[in-house]
């Protein structure tokens, strides 16, 4: 969120940014309603010190047993204004907040400005692998394999759900494990399981309510929102609470499913595990100084990464451009892997810098250890990494020409060190 005094001292910065975003917020709407929320309280306030001024008057003129019934009217009349400006105030500030909520963050000055094909390669890592026969989709090996029951996750839900079987069920688990694993042991990311549903404050927090509210699952009687990712509790594990300084930097990872109603609407994308409605993510969030928050979006990154490099998955980075940025994003990188069968780049984490702008909409703050002084903090957030589309890389970049699968390495140990997936119902080695 941003602070409405930060708008009026950056009109045309954050004009320019909306514009850069593709955005038509009327920003001079917001600026008339501020200046009438300003009058009504400047009003307010001088108001009150004359209703102060009579009330003193009142006193005296008691204490001096003479009438104060022409004053007592006067009091009345003045509070009678005040309650009226009181109730305006009121309306302006609700209108206010709810176009501040609507206003998405200002963009990092380093982003290419653009739509989404503006976005900047920033590296790539592997090489991509020359098969020697027409490689399959990860719906076809599935099948083949009978890890991954789509029809009858669709009878059981419904399109654009999963199924994962046997080994496909063990395959998943084992990503999750291997990812909490790396981040808690060797990233320093203290590992928590929050609630997969949460309250209207939580999303509003993470800057997904209220513009993305109708892509998002509700539940009918209650005011809960199933999540869409990790970040949204895990974030809000400190709203409207002040940290310590020395309590900063706090780095979170957690796994959760996530749930995405918007997931039915790409079709050609829709078959398949590329656009689902509910997906494994291994999340990783991080609240730390401001002045810290760029080098520490760098070490997300390189966080994310190395997921997909211990998967030998081949991979590239991108920046995304201001048009295809999140609501909440400041800057923010997406890592691609990329898979031969559907032979496309898969969207499988984003890392991104939201700056204070969740934590402004969350009241999380931190107190400085010299000074004193309460500052909002930054957050990040980083997936670390995303199923289902790991899933399909893997099985797509590691199938042999019989349509079994090579375990990654890195897996091999939660897998009771099984190195192929086949057809047979125990995966063998061949080592």
């Amino acid at each position: 969120m941003l602070d409405i005094k930060f708008i009026r001292e950056n009109l045309d910065l954050v004009k320019k940014s909306l514009k850069n975003r593709g955005s038509k917020i009327d920003l001079d709407s917001l600026i008339k309603i501020d200046d009438s929320r300003r009058k009504s309280l400047s009003e307010i306030e001088a108001l009150r010190a004359e209703r102060n001024k009579a009330n003193d008057e009142i006193s005296g003129l008691l204490q001096e047993k003479k009438d104060a019934k022409g004053k007592i009217a006067s009091m009345k009349t003045i509070s009678e204004k005040i309650n009226k400006l009181e109730n305006q105030l009121k309306e302006f500030n609700g209108e206010l907040n709810e176009l501040l909520l609507n206003i998405p963050n200002i963009h990092h000055s380093s982003i290419p400005i653009g739509d989404a094909t503006k976005k900047k390669n920033v590296r790539s890592w592997g090489e991509l692998r020359e098969f020697d026969f027409k490689p399959l989709s990860h719906v076809e090996l599935s099948q083949h394999l009978d890890i991954i029951d789509f029809n009858r996750a669709a009878k059981i839900s419904s399109s654009n759900f999963i199924l994962y079987k046997g080994w496909g069920a063990r395959l998943e688990r084992a990503l999750i494990n291997f990812m909490l694993d790396l981040h808690t042991k060797k990233h320093g990311y203290i590992e928590v399981f929050p609630p997969f549903l949460v309250n209207r404050q939580s999303m509003t927090g993470t800057g997904q309510l209220p513009k993305m509210e109708e892509d998002m699952y509700r539940l009918k009687d209650e005011d809960l929102f199933l999540i869409p990712t990790a970040e949204v509790p895990v974030t809000n594990i400190f709203r409207d609470e002040v940290l310590n300084e020395d309590d900063l930097p706090v780095y979170y990872t957690a796994y959760t499913a996530c749930f995405r109603r918007e997931a039915g609407s790409y079709g050609k994308d829709t078959k398949g595990l590329i656009r689902v409605h509910q997906f494994d993510k291994v999340e990783m969030v991080k609240f730390v100084k401001p002045e810290n928050s760029y080098d520490e979006l760098e070490k997300l990154l390189a966080d994310a990464e190395e997921v997909l490099k211990l998967l030998e998955l081949p991979y590239r980075v991108a920046m995304l451009s201001s048009e295809d940025l999140s609501f909440a994003a400041s800057k923010c990188y997406d890592l691609e892997a990329y898979a031969p069968g559907v032979d496309k780049w898969l969207e499988v984490s984003s890392c991104s810098n939201f700056e204070s702008f969740q934590a402004r909409r969350a009241n999380i703050r931190f107190r400085r250890k010299d000074t004193k002084k309460v500052d909002f903090l930054h957050t990040l957030n980083g997936s670390g990494v995303a199923l289902a589309r790991t899933f399909v890389a893997i099985l797509e970049n590691y199938q042999q020409k019989d349509g079994s699968i090579i375990i990654p390495k890195v897996l091999r140990p939660y897998l009771d060190g099984a190195t192929t997936l086949t057809v047979d119902p125990e995966p063998k080695s061949k080592d």
